[in-house]
């Protein structure tokens, strides 16, 4: 892993558990020259990708275009990489907590005038662990069944299934399936959005 200073680690950790990866607001207390210096470097390092601002749903902009626009700034893979988090995982549980959120709330409308408060905040999965293992075993076209989970970790059979259902299908909420298949047992998928 890349050196960050602390300044850096705390943007992009933060940005981890936003909506989209998004960077803004900055930490308390970064503002001005120091702000520009730090944002920079980051953006320079690919941590850090500077997007247009969508004003209607009230995200926060880092500086303004002169159009009446403005931009705001965003984590990249890299930059969540950069702190320990596998972008691929981090990915497949946003797009699934939208996914989900849209089935219970419709799509998100341009005409919107606010976020919907109810949108969940995402985690942020770190790279390493056994539940990002399993989250990777589970993505794979043809799945994991629990053999081949409980082989990966060393856990038991038991883990691996309260894992699936209580960690990932209800607090990440992940849409999982499961299906009895010949020769494997019960395999696990994670349904594509």
């Amino acid at each position: 892993m890349p050196k960050l200073t602390d300044t850096q680690t705390v943007v992009l950790s933060r940005a981890a558990t936003r909506p989209c990866n998004l960077a803004m607001p900055l930490p308390e207390g970064l503002h001005g020259a120091a702000a520009q210096k730090a944002v920079t470097a980051m953006i320079t390092r690919g941590w850090l990708e500077e997007v247009e601002a969508n004003l209607r749903r009230g995200e926060p902009m880092w500086r303004e275009t002169g159009d009446g626009h403005g931009t705001t700034l965003i984590a990249t893979e890299a930059g969540l990489q950069a702190i320990g988090i596998e972008p691929v995982v981090a990915s497949a549980v946003a797009s699934a907590r939208k996914a989900k959120l849209e089935l219970v709330t419709g799509p998100k409308d341009a005409s919107e005038a606010s976020p919907n408060p109810s949108t969940p905040k995402p985690v942020a999965i770190r790279a390493g662990t056994k539940q990002a293992e399993i989250i990777a075993l589970i993505q794979r076209p043809e799945g994991a069944s629990i053999a081949e989970i409980v082989e990966a970790t060393g856990w038991l059979a038991h883990s691996a299934r309260g894992l699936i259902s209580g960690g990932l299908k209800k607090k990440l909420n992940l849409p999982i399936t499961s299906e009895k298949v010949a020769g494997r047992g019960t395999v696990y998928k994670i349904e594509a959005a």
